[in-house]
């Protein structure tokens, strides 16, 4: 049976995160605008969707991002509240597919599909310690 066997269609999570100014652009690039940079809507989404999924799990799996297909639909100012939604779409074998979306209290900031793989910790942590031997 495959691990993601017992992950329901229609599970979803939320995360909050209210915004600061390092999560801006303008905390990495001085000349940008002060606003929510997308990297960390992104984030927010993808912590979202790992949480959805987490407890169909057995112990010692996690999910982890493969494909982010995302559009960034508005800018949201430092002290705004942003809450990212994810929702499953589909499971296929390993892969659990989400559609994801951002709301920043005014209105949506972000929407689309996300991929997530569920893996083995240990076993992937020992593949990447391998490749890092051969480099």
């Amino acid at each position: 049976m495959e691990v993601t066997a017992n992950i329901p269609i229609g599970t979803v999570a939320t995360k909050t995160v209210t915004v600061t100014r390092d999560m801006t652009v303008a905390h990495f690039h001085d000349n940008m605008p002060e606003v929510y940079g997308t990297p960390m809507m992104i984030y927010l989404m993808e912590v979202a969707a790992a949480d959805a999924v987490e407890k169909f799990l057995p112990p010692g799996w996690v999910t982890v991002g493969t494909q982010v297909n995302v559009s960034h639909l508005a800018a949201t100012p430092v002290g705004f509240t942003v809450t990212a939604r994810a929702e499953v779409l589909s499971v296929d074998g390993r892969l659990v597919t989400f559609a994801v979306e951002a709301h920043d209290g005014v209105e949506k900031i972000g929407a689309g599909k996300h991929i997530r793989a569920a893996i083995e910790v240990g076993k992937f942590e020992t593949r990447v310690k391998m490749k890092g031997k051969t480099s």
